[in-house]
């Protein structure tokens, strides 16, 4: 939880999961790929739901500047992009959380995203 949390960076991610889980897959192209090709985003393989009081203070502080500066349209849209991510609502619901709930979210490099959440918000 030291790096940074990004918010905006977490509802692109996750809307592109929606969006890839609502759509065929598109066909590939016959000629290989680039040298130069970006690297592929991370693939999620774990979620794990986590309170805000839970975190350490320094990780608290992070999480409340993020919500500070984050609009309601953005939260709405991550909680959209939640909702659409079946595996994300269970493990909302396993900690008794919903997506209405989630402030933030964390996507670290092994695939473990982190769904903020915070009670009474």
């Amino acid at each position: 939880m030291r790096k940074a949390l990004m918010l905006a960076a977490s509802l692109t991610f996750l809307g592109a999961i929606a969006a890839n889980a609502q759509q065929a897959p598109a066909p590939q192209p016959s000629s290989p790929p680039a040298a130069a090709a970006p690297d592929p985003a991370p693939t999620i393989k774990r979620f794990n739901v986590i309170d805000v009081s839970e975190l350490p203070p320094d990780a608290q502080k992070q999480v409340e500047q993020i919500i500070s500066q984050s609009s309601s349209e953005n939260l709405q849209q991550l909680h959209k992009s939640i909702d659409a991510v079946p595996e994300a609502t269970a493990a909302l619901k396993a900690k008794g959380a919903t997506s209405a709930q989630v402030v933030a979210t964390s996507l670290d490099d092994q695939g473990t995203l982190t769904l903020i959440t915070k009670k009474n918000s």
